[in-house]
């Protein structure tokens, strides 16, 4: 194993993690239409700012999972 293997094996680990832990911050599309029939208590100032994060989180969990399959393909590439 040469030593490109090891550090683009590191980065897939690495983004693999980051992209479960993105996932799971997320709130569902859902989440909206409960707290709809729940009545939620959400001021209009947090519900702005909580999809502002959403949107953030969406667009950050797309380029980094561009990225992943990006890297896993060079990595197919690079061992055989």
């Amino acid at each position: 194993m040469n030593p490109f293997e090891i550090i683009i094996g590191i980065l897939i680990i690495v983004l693999a993690v980051v992209l479960t832990v993105l996932v799971m911050m997320q709130s569902g599309k859902d989440k909206k239409l409960s707290g709809a029939i729940a009545g939620g208590s959400d001021s209009f100032l947090s519900k702005n700012k909580s999809g502002k994060t959403d949107a953030m989180l969406t667009k950050l969990t797309a380029i980094l999972s561009i990225v992943f399959a990006v890297l896993i393909i060079v990595m197919y590439i690079v061992v055989s």
